[in-house]
């Protein structure tokens, strides 16, 4: 059980853990404003070590933090104080209920400030594993989160790197922990980049774990590796192919099937149909990412397309601003939606130059 630390106020009477906010601000620009936090433990984790959350901050935000003791001087334009205040408020408090932070909660806390209907308060939603703490890193996965907990039923589609399998594989993991579901299935198609599994070595199981390596992956990162090993031996934890659903019901689970756009629409409907009471589902994909041969349409699309406002499922779509990788990652991801957008805005004149182009050659 995690104990909080209750911090001291500056103060005689007794109060709850916030700190004083300076109501003195210059009203020449730029603007200055003060905060004084009670406990200056917690202030110098705030700070974060020689200043570096602070440093986070000024450069996300643009402004100038002066630190001096458990006291910070803000100097920026109005908005820009504003939201460093709300930043630092929100994140001394998740000091003060037990919490981390870290240079990815700063971060977070700054993406979530800027994107639009974002709240810095998501940035308090957890979720709890055996060997770590999972929060969201930007709007969307907090969405992401509330809907899971709210709906037997999830898709998430997005880029590559925005969490959508992870954070899945968390809750999963938390649920299982908590003794909410009796097992974890995790599940993926055997179809990736126009590979085929008769030309890979080894028996089936084989063939398809290094599809399922991901997975494998996520799992570790949050459990012990021995429990891991112990909840596959015991089939508390099933990673397969999604080939090997056909004909179960699977009930009191937690059922993930990810790169959901390397499925056909007869595969989807399969998989979604296997849901048994007490079970929830999460379908993840990429649709920019699809796999399957030339004319088939991807299941996820088509699922996405068709049960949109059947009540009880929730569908949360990322975008390239949930990228929580390398930086390069969102840079990679914006380069390809723009030349994809180009490309769709010429495809119907370049249908048209094809038929006069035909037409040309018969005459």
């Amino acid at each position: 059980m995690r104990v909080s630390k209750q911090p001291r106020l500056a103060t005689k009477a007794k109060a709850k853990p916030k700190p004083i906010m300076g109501t003195k601000r210059e009203s020449a620009e730029p603007q200055t404003a003060r905060l004084t936090f009670a406990d200056n433990q917690l202030a110098q984790a705030l700070f974060g070590a020689h200043s570096v959350h602070l440093v986070q901050l000024e450069t996300g935000l643009g402004v100038t933090i002066a630190p001096r003791g458990a006291d910070l001087a803000i100097t920026g334009t109005a908005s820009a104080v504003t939201m460093a205040e709300r930043i630092l408020v929100r994140l001394y408090d998740r000091l003060a209920q037990g919490g981390m932070v870290g240079t990815d909660e700063v971060a977070a806390a700054l993406r979530m400030s800027a994107q639009p209907g974002g709240k810095i308060s998501d940035v308090n939603v957890e979720v709890h594993t055996k060997r770590r703490v999972i929060s969201p890193r930007s709007t969307t996965q907090a969405a992401y989160l509330k809907a899971i907990d709210e709906c037997e039923l999830v898709f998430g589609s997005g880029p590559a790197g925005t969490g959508k399998t992870y954070l899945a594989v968390a809750k999963a993991v938390e649920l299982l922990v908590r003794g909410d579901v009796d097992r974890i299935i995790l599940s993926r198609p055997a179809v990736e980049a126009g590979e085929q599994l008769g030309f890979l070595p080894g028996d089936m199981q084989e063939k398809v774990d290094p599809y399922l390596r991901p997975l494998y992956d996520a799992l570790y990162d949050m459990l012990p590796a021995d429990q891991v090993e112990k909840r596959l031996e015991n089939g508390e934890i099933e990673v397969a192919p999604l080939a090997f659903m056909r004909g179960r019901t699977l009930a009191n689970a937690f059922v993930i099937l990810d790169e959901a756009q390397n499925t056909t629409a007869v595969q989807m409907k399969m998989f979604l149909t296997r849901l048994g009471e007490n079970a929830r589902m999460v379908v993840t994909g990429d649709l920019s990412q699809v796999d399957l041969p030339r004319g088939i349409r991807s299941g996820l699309r088509d699922a996405w397309d068709i049960l949109t406002d059947v009540k009880g499922i929730a569908f949360v779509e990322f975008n390239a601003s949930d990228v929580v990788r390398h930086p390069i990652v969102t840079r990679i991801v914006n380069a390809y939606d723009a030349v994809e957008k180009r490309r769709r805005s010429s495809a119907p004149y370049e249908h048209e130059n094809e038929v006069d182009r035909k037409s040309d050659k018969k005459s």
